[in-house]
């Protein structure tokens, strides 16, 4: 069967009412009012369930990126549906200078889960990052004789605020800006140059447990444990920047757990909001130094977002998630496994359901768009590496659907390629 024309009723059971919203026809909404900052297919989606989103046209099409990760949950689940609804209808946002019982639930629940002392709650990831390197360098003011640098590794990413993009390498953020003063990168996986790069001035070292942009490359476990050793010995802080891996992504609360540490600072965003703008920063320790008004926002710890994060977090921590994790992950790391030995492609690496495949030559573009057609959803941070983040609710039967579309996706690329190469010829 061919899921890739059906329709939402047919492709998946329904589990909730949709709600009537006012549309418009696609056909009279044109795309040149909206910023060119991001290059994007022509389909035009309006409806997803889980693992599956429909475009205009009725077309199903199986999403192995949920937004990046974001959509922790898969789309539009019955949990997230039903604790934005109730919320709504009680209240949205009473502003930042006030408490609201949700914004107190969720960060109540995030610090005894996670083994946190205070918590933040902001929009976004890069809020977060920016947060954390805020909340450092206050630290280093008032315990580091006023040290401010950062060391972080190269082809890092950790957000597209000024801030977050000076933390970050150019390469993987797609940085033009000029970055601000006061942070250095390393080689990724290095123990010695990081400790190298340590001087008088250091307050923290900040680093993904796995490099999602710079192609789902994950810390070695002597590696990290090795950082978090030098950061306790040389006095200085370890922030974990867990946008991507956090929220059970990597089969675990937090992807720390996996290798044995424990951070001073960590980031929480993208999954955490289950598909809407939420995200966290954590502190533990000596590093809950943070003073009113050094990280307002108007939206930040709002009833709405609150709420939903609430209801994701609840599900994670569900008996038996993780688990599921963790199975589902090995499913899909076996299963691209012997895709790229069929296929004559490289390396398969992640954690949990966060993979990354090398491909042989730097055709991850061409992949994509050749998925795309066969009704699959992927995508390419790197120009040769495909990165799979599903829904954490997939099914292995999800996961072989999209083996089987992907491997036709390898064919069409497959077929393309020698075509060009008979042109060539002739």
């Amino acid at each position: 069967m061919n899921l890739f024309n059906l329709r939402r009723s047919s492709a998946v059971p329904e589990e909730h009412d949709p709600v009537p919203v006012a549309t418009a026809p696609v056909e009279s909404l044109s795309r040149e009012y909206l910023m060119p900052v991001a290059e994007r297919p022509a389909q035009v989606f309006v409806r997803g369930q889980g693992s599956w989103l429909w475009d205009s046209d009725g077309r199903a099409y199986l999403d192995f990126t949920q937004g990046c990760a974001v959509n922790s949950l898969g789309h539009s689940p019955k949990a997230l549906v039903q604790a934005l609804g109730a919320q709504a209808q009680a209240l949205i946002n009473p502003g930042a200078g006030f408490h609201n019982r949700g914004l107190l639930q969720l960060v109540n629940r995030l610090c005894e889960s996670t083994g946190s002392d205070q918590a933040y709650l902001l929009n976004s990831g890069a809020e977060a990052c920016e947060g954390a390197i805020k909340l450092a360098r206050k630290w280093g003011q008032l315990h580091r004789n006023g040290a401010y640098h950062i060391i972080t590794a190269s082809q890092s990413c950790h957000g597209r605020t000024l801030g977050a993009l000076s933390a970050s390498d150019p390469s993987p953020c797609n940085r033009c800006e000029p970055g601000l003063p006061g942070f250095s990168k390393v080689p990724y996986n290095d123990l010695a140059a990081l400790h190298a790069a340590v001087d008088s001035r250091t307050v923290a070292i900040m680093l993904e447990p796995i490099q999602g942009e710079a192609g789902v490359i994950p810390a070695t476990q002597d590696y990290l444990q090795g950082v978090e050793r030098l950061c306790r010995e040389l006095g200085i802080l370890l922030i974990l920047d867990e946008v991507q891996t956090g929220i059970g992504r990597c089969g675990a609360l937090l992807a720390e757990q996996t290798y044995g540490v424990r951070a001073d600072i960590v980031t929480l965003g993208k999954g955490l909001g289950g598909g809407v703008p939420l995200a966290a920063l954590l502190a533990r320790g000596a590093a809950c130094c943070a003073e009113p008004g050094e990280l307002e926002g108007s939206h930040h710890g709002n009833a709405l977002m609150s709420a939903a994060g609430l209801a994701v977090l609840q599900t994670v921590l569900e008996s038996g998630f993780f688990e599921h994790v963790q199975e589902a992950g090995r499913h899909l790391r076996d299963g691209l496994g012997r895709l790229t030995a069929r296929y004559g492609q490289g390396e398969v690496r992640g954690q949990g359901l966060l993979w990354g495949l090398e491909l042989a030559d730097d055709s991850a573009a061409a992949v994509v768009k050749a998925a795309l057609q066969e009704g699959l959803l992927l995508n390419a941070p790197q120009a040769n590496v495909l990165r799979f983040s599903p829904a954490l609710t997939v099914s292995k039967g999800n996961i072989d659907e999209m083996l089987l579309r992907l491997a036709r996706a390898f064919a069409r690329v497959h077929t393309a390629q020698l075509n060009r190469r008979r042109e060539a010829i002739a």
